[in-house]
């Protein structure tokens, strides 16, 4: 009786899990947010990750629309092993009346989409005249004007009264302008002069390169189209036809005479954002602890090409690697939305207060006509000693900071309490020792040509008496230069921790290195891993034989280490 709370607890949860799955994500759009009254207009639900959700509920429609049909359509795809599905309902949709029309949220698969407006416009007078005709062309540049680099719209339409066959019309030629087609077209009916026409439409981007006046020629259609007051036509019989879209002037600007140095970035709407940096609810950061951050840069209007590269500047007191950059664009079916996202890992190296500059990226709204600046503000946060590290000790006085200046290259900082300058003392010693001894050896040796080999190993014998005394530490950053310097002495070819561990014949000699990678950017696995490190060496490092080593190993390390 005491665990029934608990399991009714749980059944509550269990309960609750379809309901939290069935939770999708649904989005509105209308194929065109601008018709002419007698036009029809697409009205598209997507509902993402629930295929088997109910059509909305379209009523609330009625007051302002006419509803021509409904379509439904599903889809799954699979992107870097990750499959997702979405389920598009259509609607056809002709305005009753001319002025701003609301579309109002409409609620599916337990959740509900955004409002829609839709501008409904009196029919064009020259439009209803050419209502006359069986085919017939317009055409249409959003906005008139722009900037260099500014993403405009042209619209292309062909109307038609009957049947008709032949090629689409061709995308425009234009000298000096960019021109990439937006989606596939669209096809739905319009009403001009009385009569009733199938439209074909397609919207282009145009971008322009120079400023000036630009002209966009004439767009032509040839075509056949079947003929009503032909009795043969039943059976194929077909007459040509041809109709042509009028040319188009557009003035372009030039950006601004005091725009300086920086990208020149017209947009309609720009954002920039930085994603994962540590909350008050997070773990605290830690020395050798990477953060993970991710910065996003999305503009309306503006291809990704024309974005610049995302970029953190040097931190003091961390390091910073960059990932392979993230780029791409989409469309809404009227605007290129250019986004660019780079991923970052920034690796606390000290404790203390690490702070992330302030970024700031200026662009020109071309909605407002005037300089608008994106930012991202600065982060300050701070970080904890790694985990099983001592605390750092108060500065040395000035003699001793004197002292370990002096200290010869290749040795590592020891941690506190290391009686660094009798280790000093005995290198040194040694060192005194073994050249005596090589002194005295060679003039006992009769045979000139026997090579000196004692000079390297009296500097590897030094180099390994640097890291066992490393080794004893709790610094891993301290611990890697001095394996690595000791290794250099002895095989000057090896470059990083993952060639040594490959040159290694002991298993337990690598395996010390595996948990040093670790510890080197993450907190310590325990206490005493200075102490194993040290007792995997303290015999020397145990070499594959040289038949080994020259054979291919496969490819490097995917993250070889790099010294600080």
């Amino acid at each position: 009786m005491k665990f029934r709370p608990v399991v009714h607890g749980w059944l509550l949860m269990l309960a609750l899990v379809p309901a939290l799955a069935g939770a999708a994500e649904v989005t509105a759009t209308l194929d065109r947010d601008h018709v002419q009254l007698g036009e029809t207009v697409t009205l598209n639900v997507r509902v993402a990750g629930d295929t088997g959700a109910s059509a909305p509920d379209l009523r609330a429609l009625n007051q302002d629309f006419q509803l021509l049909g409904t379509s439904q359509n599903s889809s799954l795809s699979v992107v870097n092993g990750r499959a997702s599905s979405e389920l598009t309902f259509g609607v056809a949709l002709r305005p009753r009346h001319v002025g701003v029309l609301q579309i109002p949220a409409l609620s599916v698969a337990g959740s509900r989409t955004a409002p829609l407006q839709l501008t409904v416009s009196a029919p064009d007078p020259a439009a209803a005249a050419a209502g006359q005709r069986d085919v017939f062309m317009e055409s249409q540049v959003e906005p008139a004007h722009g900037y260099v680099g500014q993403q405009l719209t042209y619209v292309v339409r062909l109307y038609y009264a009957n049947r008709i066959g032949g090629d689409a019309p061709p995308p425009p030629q234009v000298d000096g302008v960019e021109v990439s087609a937006l989606g596939k077209g669209l096809n739905y009916d319009a009403e001009r002069g009385g009569r009733t026409y199938h439209v074909l439409e397609q919207r282009y981007a145009l971008i322009p390169q120079h400023a000036g006046k630009v002209e966009i020629p004439p767009v032509d259609f040839q075509g056949e189209a079947a003929d009503p007051r032909d009795p043969n036509s039943f059976f194929g019989a077909t007459v040509p036809v041809s109709a042509s879209a009028p040319a188009q002037t557009i003035e372009v600007q030039p950006a601004p005479a005091d725009w300086g140095a920086s990208a020149w970035l017209p947009a309609r709407q720009l954002s920039l954002s930085l994603d994962g940096w540590p909350t008050a609810q997070d773990a605290p950061a830690r020395v050798g602890q990477p953060l993970n951050l991710t910065m996003n840069l999305e503009a309306t209007g503006l291809s990704y090409e024309a974005l610049p590269a995302l970029s953190l500047p040097p931190l003091d007191g961390a390091t910073v690697y960059p990932d392979k950059p993230v780029t791409g664009n989409r469309q809404d079916g009227q605007w290129i939305i250019g986004r660019r996202q780079q991923a970052f890992a920034i690796v606390p190296e000290r404790a203390g207060t690490l702070t992330l500059p302030a970024t700031t990226l200026k662009w020109w709204n071309v909605l407002t006509d005037r300089m608008e600046v994106a930012q991202i503000p600065a982060h300050s946060i701070k970080v904890l000693p790694a985990l099983g590290t001592a605390t750092t000790p108060p500065p040395a006085p000035a003699a001793q900071v004197q002292d370990a200046a002096a200290a010869p290259a290749g040795t590592a900082a020891a941690p506190a309490g290391t009686p660094w300058r009798w280790i000093a003392l005995a290198s040194l010693g040694l060192w005194l020792l073994s050249v005596l001894a090589w002194w005295w050896q060679r003039r006992r040796r009769t045979s000139p040509m026997t090579p000196p080999a004692a000079a390297p190993r009296t500097s590897a014998r030094n180099s390994q008496l640097a890291f066992l005394a490393a080794a004893r530490g709790s610094d891993p950053a301290a611990q890697v230069r001095s394996l690595l310097a000791w290794a250099r002495a002895e095989r000057p070819a090896i470059q990083h921790l993952g060639e040594l561990a490959a040159a290694l014949e002991d298993a337990s000699q690598r395996a010390a290195i595996e948990t040093l990678q670790q510890r080197h950017y993450a907190a310590a696995p325990s206490p005493e891993a200075g102490a194993n490190l040290a007792a995997a060496f303290k015999r020397g490092f145990a070499w594959r034989a040289p038949e080994a080593t020259d054979e291919n190993t496969g490819l490097p390390p995917l993250y070889p280490f790099k010294l600080h």
